[in-house]
């Protein structure tokens, strides 16, 4: 077996598309054991919890010289999502929300062999369905969806409990040089980067499951 750390966030559209990329991937090698275990990464943890209006706040960040390349990527992420079954619904998005009790709920998904599908569904939420996943109660919602319970997690979410627990495994992976997400670490030994196809991904899972096992594997 080999695992693959998959560090990413909720809002970063290019994560959905890798995490879609990785499933197809995924369905290429299936004689291959693969663990996927969801890492977090905040692309702004200095957004307040409450969220901030999310189309002043795409202006403000993509402004001037950036404007045309969110363009580019907006039209590229547009054009690529249907085929893999992902709706990007940019213009509707009301919030743009702190990823932090997101990341909570995933952590916890993943405990539950969930992870994949919590990470699945608030990339759903955000992008396709334009609910506030920075909203506990939402976030409560969504992890009943994905078959954690409501009520439990509801509790955990009006708690701190985990919080640190993910800032510090976040702190971890920018210690390695993560700097943009998706980010596919394989066995601890290589990465790649970015949103790439599947035939990539499956190229990189093959790799890895070639190579011989560490010392202390």
């Amino acid at each position: 077996m080999i695992s693959v750390d998959l560090v990413s966030d909720p809002v970063c559209p290019w994560c959905w598309l890798g995490l879609r990329y990785w499933q197809a991937a995924r369905e290429q090698t299936r004689d291959i054991e693969v663990e996927t275990v969801l890492r977090p990464f905040q692309l702004d943890g200095a957004i307040p919890r409450a969220g901030l209006p999310y189309g002043d706040y795409m202006r403000s960040k993509f402004s001037g010289e950036n404007s045309e390349r969110y363009k580019i990527m907006r039209a590229h992420l547009e054009a690529a999502g249907p085929a893999v079954g992902i709706v990007f619904n940019f213009d509707q998005i009301d919030v743009r929300p702190n990823t932090l009790d997101a990341h909570r709920v995933i952590r916890w998904a993943q405990g539950q062999g969930l992870g994949v599908e919590a990470a699945d569904a608030l990339h759903k939420a955000f992008f396709e369905e334009r609910r506030d996943i920075g909203h506990r109660e939402v976030l409560a919602e969504i992890a009943g969806e994905v078959g954690l319970e409501t009520g439990i997690v509801a509790d955990l979410l009006s708690s701190d409990r985990d919080a640190d627990a993910v800032l510090k495994e976040e702190q971890f992976y920018r210690s390695l040089g993560v700097q943009g997400v998706p980010c596919f670490i394989f066995n601890g030994r290589f990465a790649v980067s970015g949103a790439e196809e599947p035939a990539a991904l499956a190229e990189a899972i093959k790799k890895a499951a070639a190579q011989p096992p560490t010392a202390n594997a």
